[in-house]
């Protein structure tokens, strides 16, 4: 291939695939030389000139060009369409986009043998399916799929992320070993991000003590600030209040979930509670959650005596 786009959303795709290209044109070339561009700086005159000379080696040049669409547009698009129509023999010219914008110009990379490569964020699905397959191709090591499922929970599908994990936990287990739910819980933390919303669900446990063993741990190990935990308070009884009005008005409960905009671990406790009481309790908790925030906020109370305070109330739920 003497063209190669690769536009998308995942920067670790688009690195994968330009890292796989390298190693085949090494394979054809021999020793290969790499010149790279920034889209948003450089000229279509410096990149295509580039292409068409000799290196001093003699040797194949890979030419790459991130934020390619920042140069592949308006009048610069005409000078890549005439490139296209014949693209130099001696070098592979590789566009990295997160977008890009079809035309003429596909068609043309597509006639003299080019590719043109979607790099998105996968589903959470493929996310696994591809770790599953990453860890053995990779890292020679086996991840059985609930610990996969559980990888992506905590990562989400950032996949460069997800590949550094992958190395992590392989390196950690012996000869003839899997990786195991057990231990991708045990080296793989959530997120900072993940870890205050978390909390939700053990609020929902009906057991006081782990509603304030899980409060304080989020506020003093985790370190998460108190305005942001009273936040996941009130968003808590948001959704609990929303739950219980759709499912009293009639709604399925999966479908008031979706509506109340519900994911997670904690959204069968939610709806298990939504089913149950009546939008009236969750509303006067919600108002209280709401007023507790703006007591803390003014000074006029204690932040954590009333998070505690607001953790009782749940667990007694």
């Amino acid at each position: 291939m003497r063209i190669v786009v690769l536009h998308g959303a995942e920067p670790f795709f688009r690195s994968l695939h330009t890292t796989r290209l390298r190693e085949q044109l090494a394979e054809e070339h021999g020793e290969i030389e790499t010149v790279r561009f920034d889209g948003e700086s450089c000229s279509a005159a410096e990149v295509l000139d580039e292409c068409r000379s000799w290196s001093l080696l003699q040797q194949h040049k890979l030419v790459l060009v991130d934020a390619a669409d920042q140069i592949v547009k308006e009048a610069n698009r005409k000078l890549f369409e005439r490139y296209a129509e014949a693209p130099s023999e001696d070098a592979t010219l590789v566009l990295r986009s997160d977008t890009w914008r079809k035309g003429k110009l596909d068609k043309l990379i597509d006639t003299c043998g080019g590719g043109i490569i979607k790099c998105d964020h996968p589903t959470s699905a493929e996310a696994t399916k591809w770790a599953i397959n990453r860890c053995r191709s990779e890292w020679d090591a086996e991840i059985e799929a609930d610990a996969a499922r559980l990888l992506i929970d905590r990562l989400g599908v950032d996949m460069g992320r997800i590949d550094t994990e992958l190395s992590k936990l392989a390196s950690a287990i012996s000869e003839g070993a899997s990786i195991s739910l057990a231990l991708v819980r045990d080296m793989v933390g959530m997120s900072r991000e993940e870890e205050v919303w978390a909390i939700q669900s053990r609020l929902l446990t009906g057991d006081p003590e782990i509603a304030l063993r899980s409060l304080n741990e989020t506020l003093d190990v985790s370190r998460q600030p108190e305005v942001l935990v009273s936040y996941a308070v009130i968003d808590l009884a948001r959704k609990l209040h929303t739950a219980a009005s759709l499912i009293q008005g009639g709604m399925q409960p999966f479908n008031a979930a979706r509506e109340a905009k519900i994911w997670g671990p904690a959204q069968q406790p939610i709806l298990a509670l939504a089913s149950r009481a009546a939008p009236a309790k969750f509303a006067a908790l919600l108002d209280d959650a709401v007023e507790a925030d703006a007591r803390m906020k003014s000074g006029r109370t204690s932040p954590r005596r009333s998070l505690e305070a607001l953790a009782l109330r749940f667990a007694s739920l």
